[in-house]
């Protein structure tokens, strides 16, 4: 078995058995933490998509990801709370809005691509600002936690079971999808567009699908993150927000299969230790991407996998 695939079943057992090793040495807070991650890694693999595998630097990637958790506390506000309601309707809000803003900035390019789409996240993030009778500025309280038959997602080891499942069939989706001939069409955009277009691919309508697909995961990482904090407020869908996702992909490795995943991880942990020591705790996280960019421009997978072949 290659080391990769030893790797992955390792940490899919690790990530199984963390419930159960938590309360053993008192660390339930832990299965929390772990959930927050894996919904993290959703959002960052979702613009690794774009990023990674079709080059479009999108800065703008917190609107999707808020415009989901508004969902379900909108809909939840409204006394609808079925997961299988709220939250496919988180994924399909996202999805047209994604497509709405991927139609109009698809057509520019370079810095362009990367400033409109920080314009539309600006606008969506100062539309829900707006709806005073959703919170505004300060949020808005879930009412209680999304439910599925036969769960209970108050509870803490049933939800982390069910967004442990939702990412690894998420994964599983995506690396099918790069592997696909729409994955390397994809990726063949990326490398030379121009070419692309000479071989008769459609390359505007397969960067706006990726682009789509993209924001849909997005909003079901919002949607997740909604039942986890129980809370939303527009600083979902703030540009640093969209900086933090774009770090995290960069951190881990842009255009690799697991960069999304391992830059959530590091990321995360390290915020969540880092807090424990310092008030200033940003500085060492800029170390750590500093010395990524100088010694690891393909990221920590890729340093990773670089070791692992030799």
């Amino acid at each position: 078995m290659r080391p990769t695939l030893l790797l992955t079943l390792f940490a899919l057992a690790l990530l199984i058995a963390v419930p159960w090793i938590a309360p053993i040495f008192d660390l339930e807070f832990y299965v929390s933490l772990v959930r927050r991650i894996l919904i993290y890694a959703l959002a960052a693999t979702s613009l690794n998509l774009i990023l990674g595998y079709g080059g479009m630097v999108a800065l703008g990637h917190a609107a999707f990801f808020g415009a989901g958790a508004y969902a379900v506390a909108i809909l939840g506000a409204s006394g609808i709370t079925a997961a299988a309601i709220v939250w496919p309707a988180a994924m399909l809000l996202a999805g047209v809005l994604a497509l709405i803003v991927g139609a109009i900035s698809l057509r520019t390019r370079g810095v362009y691509f990367i400033m409109i789409t920080l314009a539309f996240a600006q606008m969506v993030y100062y539309v829900f600002i707006s709806l005073r009778q959703y919170g505004g500025e300060d949020g808005l309280n879930l009412t209680g936690y999304s439910t599925l038959p036969g769960l209970d997602l108050a509870n803490d080891t049933t939800f982390y079971y069910v967004t442990l499942a939702i990412f690894v069939i998420v994964m599983a989706l995506f690396n099918r999808t790069v592997d696909a001939r729409f994955g390397t069409a994809l990726q063949g955009i990326r490398e030379n567009e121009s070419r692309m277009e000479s071989m008769g691919y459609p390359v505007y309508r397969l960067k706006l699908v990726a682009f789509a697909l993209s924001g849909a995961v997005a909003g079901l990482a919002g949607a997740l993150l909604a039942n986890h904090n129980l809370f939303v407020s527009p600083t979902l869908m703030h540009w640093t927000q969209s900086a933090n996702l774009l770090i995290m992909v960069l951190v881990g490795g842009i255009g690799l299969r697991y960069g999304g995943v391992a830059g959530a991880v590091v990321m995360l942990l390290l915020e969540e230790f880092l807090r424990q020591w310092t008030e200033y705790w940003h500085m060492p996280l800029g170390v750590l991407l500093l010395l990524v960019v100088l010694f690891a421009p393909r990221g920590l997978v890729g340093l990773l996998s670089k070791r692992v072949a030799s």
